[in-house]
């Protein structure tokens, strides 16, 4: 592996022009062909075998005209000051209020709350819901002002108006202000890591490159694999990260071989031979990990996870041909100024070489160093204190509720949480969360009755609407109203009941009876993901081990790896409960509803974290191997690899960081959720396990941290990541190079 990344380094150097302008036509044709696709389709949420899915099938299949997938607005009006809304100036402004919805654009139909029975017993709020004909997606900025306009008029009347449904435009800040921040601060730590512009722009510049294929990829493909605007969001987050990780590790050794001695192009071979090798199986452990969200069967997931994955794979293959390529066009500017006029590119003789040799050892050393000898002293204290921390962090992950967010979840300052609120306080909690129930059968009608009256009296029913056939009469909707609120653990329960009568009575009528609505696809969907939980911790964790242990050829290494994930992504996930389910420092990170944890996000953050921490481990222990394959002890080894590596992961983790603790700063608690998960899990995983944790295990196991049994290290190959081969002179890297050559390479 590291002779065959070593040639492509030098290859991508020597042909820098060439390599370049293929990455520039591939980024242009990759742009033409998504401004010449067909607008990508619309998001569709299923869950193939689930009841809730199969019963939306049965309303799609048996009520066409239901409009099932056209967007809704629910207006909810309130008299004030006393007032009744079912008389006078009030029952003229909301029927004045539908007239005005019907005739607004892309409306199908409107409901009148006075003659659909949606008023409140106190006679003082109503409720009208007008049906588009297009999903919320697609739904018009005319439609949305009318909507708009016919509130207002409403509004000016002295009622209070507040609208909820899909058909609400939902106003967004992502991109804005909070992501330039993240990307500045990145920009700043690569400049103080580098110090030189061009060695810290080099890692954006690719970085973008690689995203900015990735998603025009997606967006070409969108209408021919079915890949909503949705599926480019992981791809983005998640491209940018090992983007920029990537080429920051590969530019970072270049640094150093040609610190060394190295001759120019010799350098940027030994870089991609070695880091770019940690680079491959990295970008390895990446792509499983996204992969395999494939096992959560929820058909959106497993599309943002390949397409994630896919845009991994550009930037590890940008990362080893692409970085190279820039190296060629700056190969002395990317030092830092003083180092420039010392180390030109010319090869060193073997006297300087020892000069350089005395000088680098008399150096103090640096910070990375300091550090692995403080743990080295200091192992059992070290690991006592990680170990506890985290743990310590991690004792809120046993209370995690997860859900799905809802208007009632909103700011409490916007429109459709308070139309949420009203609904709730005029007609019971469980009318935000009605379940609709289908029943099969050659008299449905009939059949449905003695479903209403088996689910009228079970406990938790607010209500049992009359049963609605379709026109053939085979299949009948009736709509149960809970006495409970969506998110409620008893609604959970309820479904769960009448599920059971269900099946009861399925087998005394004969009928299919199916139960489901917007909460019960919730509690279905949270139940997918927990299921799917412990195969997809054990599918990626369990390759990933596998892959580390070709890499670092050691039993123990890849066990200690796969542990301190585990570790620190149970105590972002304590943080994560402790602020947006319990509300601690709630008022500290403008978390506005403090309640369960959004389904899919602890799944996401596995995937993301799981990626970069393995990056960490990979570029911090290949350089602790590559010291140790050459004799040095496992002690020496661990500062080894903290002296060349340790600023550099640093520096990546600060940049992972800064970019996601960008997201804590928008409006929407499900976005700041996921910005501040991925930010602590990054940072625990990071400057904890892989700095602190890790070390210190190193100084406990000593030498036998390296164990490999005799028989598997026959059955492994050697895939030789830490370049040991590269070591021994190459025939090119010692002739002397022309004196043209070095005329005609830039400085």
């Amino acid at each position: 592996m590291a002779t065959l990344l070593y040639k492509l380094g030098r290859l991508a150097f020597r042909r820098r022009g060439l390599m370049t302008l293929l990455w520039v036509l591939i980024l242009g044709g990759a742009g033409f062909a998504a401004s010449s696709a067909p607008t990508p389709p619309v998001d569709t949420f299923s869950m193939p075998g689930t009841e809730s899915q199969r019963a939306f099938d049965v309303l799609e299949k048996k009520f066409p005209d239901a409009q099932a997938e056209g967007a809704t607005a629910r207006v909810v009006l309130r008299a004030t000051d006393g007032k009744k809304i079912t008389q006078g100036a009030q029952r003229e402004t909301v029927d004045e209020l539908v007239k005005d919805l019907s005739d607004a654009p892309q409306v199908v139909g409107v409901s009148n709350p006075f003659q659909a029975h949606a008023v409140s017993k106190d006679r003082t709020t109503a409720y009208a819901v007008a049906t588009y004909k297009v999903p919320g997606t697609k739904v018009s900025d005319k439609a949305h002002e009318a909507l708009t306009d016919a509130t207002e008029r409403a509004r000016d009347s002295g009622l209070t108006v507040e609208t909820g449904g899909d058909a609400v435009e939902i106003e967004s800040t992502m991109g804005g202000a909070a992501e330039g921040v993240g990307i500045l601060v990145s920009a700043l730590v690569l400049f103080l890591t580098f110090g030189s512009l061009i060695a810290a722009g080099m890692p954006l510049l690719t970085a973008v490159i690689g995203v900015g294929i990735g998603i025009s990829a997606i967006t070409a493909l969108g209408s021919t694999l079915g890949l909503s605007s949705t599926t480019t969001t992981l791809a983005m987050m998640i491209g940018l990260a090992v983007g920029i990780d990537y080429a920051l590790f590969i530019v970072s050794r270049y640094r150093a071989e040609v610190m060394e001695g190295r001759e120019r192009q010799d350098a940027a071979g030994r870089a991609v031979g070695t880091a770019g090798s940690a680079v491959v199986f990295a970008g390895l452990t990446v792509i499983v990990a996204l992969a395999g969200l494939s096992v959560v069967n929820i058909p959106l997931l497993t599309k943002m996870g390949l397409t994630a994955a896919g845009t991994v794979a550009i930037a590890v293959l940008i990362a080893v041909t692409l970085v190279p390529a820039l190296l060629g066009f700056a190969p002395v500017r990317v030092l830092r100024r003083r180092d420039r006029k010392q180390f030109s590119g010319k090869p060193l003789s073997a006297r300087q070489q020892r000069k350089a040799a005395k000088l680098a050892a008399k150096q103090k050393p640096n910070a990375g160093a300091r550090w692995a000898g403080y743990v080295l002293r200091h192992p059992v204290a070290v690991l006592l204190v990680g170990i506890v921390g985290l743990g310590t962090v991690a004792v809120p992950a046993a209370s995690l509720q997860l859900g799905l967010p809802g208007e009632g979840t909103m700011a409490p300052d916007t429109t459709q949480r308070k139309a949420y609120d009203m609904l709730s306080d005029s007609f019971g909690p469980g009318f935000n969360g009605p379940l609709m129930v289908t029943v099969e059968h050659a008299d449905a009608k009939a059949a449905a009755g003695k479903v209403r009256t088996q689910f009228t009296g079970e406990k938790g029913v607010e209500s049992v609407s009359p049963a609605t056939a379709n026109k053939s009469g085979d299949t009948a909707i009736i709509n149960v109203i809970p006495s409970t609120g969506p998110t409620s653990d008893k609604t959970e329960e309820l479904v769960r009941a009448l599920r059971g009568d269900a099946d009861r009575l399925q087998a005394e009528t004969d009928a299919e009876i199916l139960v489901t609505g917007q909460t019960a696809l919730f509690i279905d969907y949270s139940k997918t993901l927990d299921d799917a939980l412990l195969p997809y911790l054990g599918i990626v964790v369990g390759l990933a081990f596998l892959l580390l242990m070709l890499v670092f050829r050691s039993v123990l290494v890849p066990l200690k790896a796969a542990l301190g994930f585990l570790l620190s992504v149970t105590a972002a996930l304590g943080a994560v409960v402790a602020v947006f389910q319990w509300g601690w420092l709630a008022d500290l990170f403008g978390v506005d509803q403090p309640g369960p944890i959004m389904s899919n996000m602890p799944i996401f953050m596995i995937g993301v974290v799981f990626g970069l921490a393995m990056d960490y481990e990979v570029f911090l222990v290949t350089r602790m191997r590559e010291a140790y394959v050459q004799g040095a002890a496992t002690d020496e080894a661990v500062v080894t690899g903290f002296r060349h590596g340790g600023r550099v992961v640093a520096a990546a983790a600060l940049i992972m960081t800064s970019v996601f603790s960008g997201f804590i700063m928008e409006q929407d608690d499900m976005i700041k959720l996921i910005g501040f998960s991925l930010a602590v899990a990054v940072l625990f995983d990071a400057f904890v396990v892989r700095m602190a944790i890790v070390p210190a295990l190193f100084a406990l196991l000593g030498k036998s941290a390296w164990w490999l049994p005799k028989w598997l290290g026959v059955l492994l190959p050697n895939m030789d990541v830490e370049g040991e081969k590269l070591h021994a002179p190459a025939p090119e890297a010692t002739a002397p190079p022309r004196q043209r050559e070095h005329a005609s390479q830039p400085r």
